[in-house]
């Protein structure tokens, strides 16, 4: 599937870190309004998630260095200005071509095709 209204950078970033649908409405929500922290109980009830599932969530947004978390919460911040510019983009993307964003997250084919392209960039910087 290819959906030409998603940007390289989006769709790499999308199959390469956002491993669900939830993981990106996550970081999104978290995008929203970087200066608010967000709990899992909180996340979950604005997600539709139990508690449990949301504190995952927010921990695997922080381990992709896509998030913080302190006394106030997690927030959405990254030391990459790149990739916080990839996450804006994407945000803009998935304002526009919701199903088309879902779609390319669900497939199985995309991300190994990524995963293999990857794997030759890889073997070329060594």
């Amino acid at each position: 599937m290819t959906a030409p209204h998603i940007p390289d950078e989006v769709r790499r970033f999308l199959l390469g870190a956002i491993p669900s649908v939830p993981h990106l409405e996550a970081l999104l929500l978290l995008h929203a309004d970087p200066a608010r922290g967000w709990d899992a109980v909180a996340l979950a009830g604005r997600l539709y998630l139990d508690p449990p599932r949301a504190a995952a969530l927010l921990a695997d947004l922080v381990r992709a260095e896509l998030a913080v978390a302190d006394d106030g919460g997690y927030r959405f911040e990254t030391a990459d200005p790149a990739l916080a510019a990839v996450v804006g983009e994407l945000a803009r993307v998935y304002a526009r071509h919701v199903v088309a964003v879902a779609e390319l997250i669900h497939s199985t084919p995309d991300r190994r095709a990524r995963r293999f392209a990857d794997a030759f960039l890889l073997r070329k910087d060594t």
